[in-house]
Formats: C-alpha cells, sequence, structure tokens
C-alpha cells in the first residue's frame, strides 16, 4: 500500500484518509482550510528600490537575555549584571558578553539595536513575523485565518518573493510548535490566505521532558537538537524520482480528496508537488553538498545546519527563509531556570558559532550586501534574576541585530538605563522592525492590505523605518 508522512492504517481501498489528505496537498507543505484572499486592492503607495534581494531571520524562540549578551551592564548592582564578565568588540568602547568572542570580532559588520520594546508576552513567533504586538494568548497564540499575515506573506501579496522553481519563503526547521504539537502564530498568510504561508522544512521531534511538565532536561546545556532540516519524505517504495513519472497517483489521490472539504487544494498541491520534484529544490537541500569543514564551521545541530541552509536557499534564489529555534526538550532561550548555564554552555556558542559563520560566508560569496540578516527573539529577559538563576519574561526591552542588505554596519542604535529594564532612548517597536525590512526588500513600509472583513490594515502596524540603521 501506499504510505505518506509515516501513516500506515488503511482503508478498505489502501489509502487512509489522513494519508489522502496529506498526500493530495501536501499537508506538511500547506496550511488547511483557513480563509481565501478577499478581493480589495492593496494599498502599495510608493514601489520602493529594493536594497536587499533576500532576508534570512533567526528567530531566537523562548525570549534571549539582552543583559547577557549585547546590552552587559557591568557597573549593576548584584543580582542583576549576571555571572558573565564583558568582552571588547571592533567598535571602540562597545563591549558585549565574554561567551561571543566571535561576534564581538565582528560587530564593526552588525547593527545592533539595544532598544527593542512591546507589550506582546507570549511564546510564539506572531510579533516577531508579524509586528503587531497587540495578540494575546486567549486569541492569537495558535495561529488562526483571521491572523495578521507575516513580513514574508505581505511581501509576496504585493510580488516580492514569489518563487518560481523554488518556493518564495521557507521556514526551518520546521513549523513552529512542531515538537510540542502546536501550531503557534506568526508565520502564515493569516487573512491573506493560505496561498501565501511558507513551506515548512521537516526535522524530527527531540524526545524529552514535556512542555507542562517542566523538568532537568528542559534546562539542560547538555541537551544539544540534533539533526537537520530537510524536504518532506515520502516513506515506503516511493521515491521522489518515481512519484515525478506518476502523474496517474495524482490524479487518483485528486479523485479522493474531491469527496473532503479540502480549501485551496489544488493551488498546494501543485506547489508542493513542483517543490518534491524540483531538481533545484532537492540540490538546494542536500546538505552534504557542503565541505565538512564549513558543516563544521556552523555547528553540527540542528539550528547551525539550519543557519547553513538558510545560505544554501538565498543562494539558490529563495527571497525570505526564516529559522525558529524551537525544540524539546531544549534549544530553546525561555531561561526562567538556569539562565548562566544555558547561555554559555548551549545558547550563546551557537549563536556566536552560526551566526559568525554565515555573516563571513555570504561575505565571501560576494552575498552579503544583497542578503539582510535579522537577529531577533520573543522578547528580552528580567533584568534581575530569580531565585532559580533564571531570568523571567521582559518584553519591555530586548535586542535585534541586523546585517548586510542596506543595513549601516558598526552602529549601536538605543541605549537602556542603567539597569536594562527600559529604552532610554529611540525606542524600537516591533513594528518599527518589520518596517524596516519592508523598506529594504522594497515593499513600501506605509502599505496596507484588506484584513478579512476587507478593511484596509498598516502592513507595519504604525511602525516606521529605523532610520539610523539604514545606509
Amino acid at each position: 500500500m501506499l504510505r505518506v508522512l509515516g501513516h500506515s492504517s488503511a482503508a478498505s481501498d489502501g489509502v487512509t484518509r489522513r494519508d489522502l489528505l496529506r498526500a493530495g496537498s501536501l499537508a506538511i507543505l500547506a496550511s488547511g482550510g483557513r480563509q481565501p484572499p478577499v478581493s480589495a486592492v492593496p494599498s502599495l503607495a510608493k514601489p520602493q528600490a529594493a536594497r536587499a534581494k533576500s532576508v534570512i531571520l533567526i528567530d531566537l524562540f523562548g525570549g534571549p537575555s539582552h543583559i547577557d549578551t549585547f546590552d552587559p551592564k557591568p557597573d549593576a548592582p548584584d543580582g542583576i549584571r549576571g555571572e558573565f564578565k564583558t568582552i571588547a568588540t571592533a567598535l571602540p568602547g562597545i563591549r558585549v558578553c565574554e561567551h561571543l568572542p566571535q561576534l564581538a570580532q565582528r560587530l564593526d559588520k552588525l547593527a545592533v539595536v539595544r532598544s527593542v520594546t512591546h507589550k506582546y508576552n507570549s511564546h510564539n513567533p506572531y510579533g516577531v513575523m508579524t509586528g503587531y504586538d497587540g495578540g494575546h494568548d486567549q486569541t492569537d497564540y495558535f495561529a488562526r485565518p483571521t491572523n495578521h499575515p507575516s513580513v514574508p506573506s505581505v511581501c509576496q501579496f504585493f510580488g516580492v518573493g514569489r518563487g518560481k522553481e523554488l518556493p518564495g519563503y521557507v521556514m526551518l526547521p520546521a513549523s513552529p510548535g512542531y515538537t510540542q504539537g502546536l501550531r503557534r502564530a506568526g508565520p502564515y498568510g493569516g487573512y491573506l490566505g493560505p496561498k501565501y504561508d511558507p513551506v515548512f522544512s521537516t526535522a524530527d521531534a527531540h524526545a524529552g521532558t514535556e512542555i507542562g511538565s517542566i523538568g532537568t532536561d528542559f534546562y539542560n546545556p547538555n541537551i544539544t537538537p540534533r539533526g537537520e532540516p530537510r524536504l518532506p519524505k515520502i516513506n515506503g517504495d516511493l521515491t521522489l524520482d518515481a512519484l515525478n513519472t506518476r502523474r496517474s497517483l495524482v490524479q487518483q489521490l485528486d479523485a479522493k480528496a474531491s469527496q473532503y472539504d479540502v480549501r485551496h487544494h489544488e493551488a498546494r498541491r501543485d506547489a508542493a508537488f513542483d517543490l518534491l520534484c524540483s531538481p533545484k529544490a532537492k540540490t538546494a537541500f542536500d546538505l552534504a553538498r557542503e565541505p565538512h569543514k564549513l558543516r563544521d564551521r556552523y555547528g553540527n545541530d540542528l539550528f547551525g545546519q539550519s543557519v547553513l541552509l538558510a545560505r544554501r536557499l538565498v543562494e539558490s534564489g529563495v527571497t525570505f527563509v526564516s529559522i525558529h529555534t524551537e525544540a524539546k526538550p531544549n534549544g530553546h532561550w525561555d531561561t526562567h531556570e538556569n539562565n548562566f548555564n544555558m547561555l554559555k554552555g548551549l545558547l550563546l556558542p551557537f549563536l556566536d558559532r552560526a551566526l559568525s559563520a554565515l555573516i563571513d560566508d555570504l561575505s565571501e560569496r560576494g552575498l552579503l550586501d544583497e542578503t539582510l540578516i535579522v537577529v531577533t527573539g520573543d522578547m528580552g529577559r528580567s533584568p534581575r534574576v530569580n531565585g532559580k538563576a533564571g531570568r523571567d519574561h521582559w518584553p519591555q526591552c530586548g535586542f535585534c541585530l541586523f546585517a548586510g542588505g542596506g543595513t549601516k554596519p558598526g552602529v549601536v542604535h538605543g541605549t537602556t538605563d542603567k539597569i536594562a529594564a527600559f529604552p532610554s532612548d529611540h525606542p524600537v517597536t516591533a513594528g518599527d522592525l518589520v518596517s524596516t525590512v519592508y523598506e529594504l526588500v522594497g515593499v513600501d513600509p506605509e502599505g496596507t492590505v484588506p484584513d478579512h472583513t476587507n478593511r484596509p490594515t498598516h502592513i507595519s502596524h504604525g511602525g516606521k523605518p529605523i532610520r539610523g540603521i539604514l545606509e
């Protein structure tokens, strides 16, 4: 019998309903049953000259500590400044955490924003991906068809980043929440429709402590998420090459799928089929083509290899690639406990190694000037260290890093107070961050799109580009 994506219970004709739906729409690439785009004409008042041809977003899921990374406060009182020392950087007078030595040497290639502030205290990429910080966990924790669309989704709606042989928008290593059985909000097309959803690579879930029963593994820096992101695979004897020649299989599955309410089935099916059968896609996803030395340079773990794959994808023509660093039980930045051991043993080495490798790699290939790198997270962490050697949620202050793609290198934008609790000047909102991306990729940040009620909605949610970091 035919088995798709590992499901094995068969109906009387040998194809299960779940297998059918997954094969017909390849739902790992799709979004399932959301509303189509409405018909209102979008407002793109001022077409922009794009300075970035592609974007790589690294979303540090859980919320990275700003005070223990790029905004240290060595003169703050005990219980606030933390355990780490600081080191000099390539920028005179600017210091960062001692566990970021490679990035310290490359700070003259980065624009560091120290004054990110918003009000969305939640563990999903909704604010990061859309620029909207008015969401609530009661309504916006899980993806809904009425959510605001992600930045790449909006850009594709305006015709920026539509893929041909490769998709225009890919998320690595898998859909946010995949190791927890969740479908977190943020990366989707929302009320613009599933046509603008990303293609998600697949990765193995990581065995360990379940969310909700947090134990020692959740804050254990010795557990590293392994593996690598890859194209969806079809199990059993059916290979991708065989699939490419078996159009009758698609016709058979289409006939079955028509019996069920699978919205936008045809468009998603065609996109999924084209991706899986595209030699260019298979080549782009083939990390084995990279030298072992370079793979080691990025880091032989799930997220290091995701960053390397991001470079391969933009080099091959993908416009938007986002990396969401969520894994169970570890790999997250939600350090309510054991903050300092988690950072120095696992999280900061990954960021220091993979991001510096990405900057060097793109630069050596002549791609950094046209590739925008953005690194941020859900929120910052609280200035005060709690009783479990952790730091708690703190959306009032955080950081964002930019490199390449029309940003100004060697800039530190914004300052914070003596304990890194609040911005002292130049506060930067979530809307400002996405507005900056829109401008750099050639989309007017003042544009609007129609929401699910056909009302024009500001794509930057009131945000403005951060002029201080733009060339």
